[in-house]
């Protein structure tokens, strides 16, 4: 057999081994989310389709504010396969974020989706950081009708920069995007990160940590 041919061979093996091994869409029409079941898969099992109606893939009351009153002054309400069913398996979902006057949504990560945001009211300062090593900060000042990415497993926040309230719909490319805030995960974990590994790590003494500890 020549060269060109073995190549050729161990291509289409490869492929047609990669096509073997796994399917990435949906296998059927939908997979409603059966909470209840108590098979483990990756996500939910499928609720039995002759049991599926139109109240599985609906969900009311997006159009009502969130409570900002709270010490970073926003309010994320997600639509995730936790809250309708029928986002199970096909790798979307949303979120509405309000913003107070000056609130923030801290930096955090999706581990599972890239986001991308629109600006339905107000103005904000939006912004994600590269990895390591430049970790170089990536920021823009959006206004209503605006949209911005923020790209998978990135540190990213929002800021409301305007004197009123602030909305934006944020869109997801998972049905379970997962959410790391940072200043939770890192001091809030339980049980506590040990107050010397955060000390060496953040250069500060360890009553820093302690103090900053006690908040979380």
């Amino acid at each position: 057999m020549a060269s060109d041919d073995k190549i050729l061979l161990l291509v289409l093996l490869a492929f047609t081994c990669s096509l073997a091994m796994a399917d990435h869409t949906p296998l059927q029409d939908f997979c409603v989310a059966d909470p209840s079941n108590s098979v483990v898969v990756n996500g939910f099992a499928c609720k039995d389709p002759k049991n599926v109606g139109a109240d599985d893939f609906f969900l009311s009351g997006l159009h009502l504010a969130g409570n900002t009153t709270n010490p970073v002054g926003s309010k994320v309400t997600p639509v995730t396969v936790a809250q309708l069913p029928g986002l199970n398996t096909l790798g979307i979902s949303l979120a509405r974020v309000d913003f107070a006057p000056w609130g923030i949504n801290p930096p955090h990560s999706h581990p599972r989706a890239t986001e991308i945001l629109t600006v339905l009211e107000g103005c904000l300062e939006v912004g994600f950081v590269t990895s390591n090593p430049e970790n170089r900060l990536i920021t823009k000042v959006v206004n209503k009708g605006d949209v911005f990415v923020f790209p998978v497993g990135l540190i990213h926040f929002q800021r409301n920069v305007g004197y009123g309230k602030a909305v934006a719909i944020a869109g997801l490319s998972s049905q379970n995007p997962g959410v790391i805030t940072i200043a939770n995960a890192v001091f809030g974990s339980k049980p506590d990160i040990p107050s010397d590994v955060l000390a060496k790590a953040f250069q500060v003494d360890k009553s820093v940590i302690y103090q900053i500890q006690a908040k979380f």
